[in-house]
């Protein structure tokens, strides 16, 4: 992977452990979702996992060179029923980025589908190859 994203966590020491609680936002402990992230001539694609997230209850955001990703997922229970036992609660992801100014933030695209956000990312102009004409003297 180039220099053109960079992952941090404001507050909190780097993890490799995607499971650990990383920082707090809001009132509870935000978990870290694993990332890819693949670089092509055009850009970057980032992949997140995060499970049972719906599109109203993620938030995206760039500001500066900053990509921000929260989420919140959680379990629906059926009008009339109640839960005896729940192993699998409400679940709140975060995960900051630092991105290259070779990077186009004003084009960032987003998908949602089972569970993985897809986000695209295109290289600026300035930073894509470009073939320079050669005149003959």
């Amino acid at each position: 992977m180039s220099n053109d994203i960079q992952t941090r966590s404001p507050g909190a020491p780097e993890s490799t452990d995607a499971r650990q609680k990383g920082p707090r936002y809001g009132s509870a402990a935000a978990l870290t979702p694993p990332v890819d992230v693949v670089e092509d001539a055009g850009g970057i694609t980032l992949f997140a996992d995060l499970p049972g997230v719906s599109r109203d209850n993620l938030n995206l955001q760039v500001e500066a060179e900053t990509l921000t990703i929260e989420a919140e997922s959680g379990l629906a229970v059926p009008d009339g029923l109640k839960t005896s036992h729940t192993e699998v609660g409400l679940g709140r992801f975060r995960r900051v980025f630092t991105l290259s100014k070779e990077l186009d933030t004003e084009k960032v695209s987003a998908e949602l589908a089972q569970g993985v956000l897809k986000l695209r990312i295109p290289k600026a102009e300035h930073a894509k190859p470009r073939k320079i004409k050669v005149e003959v003297a």
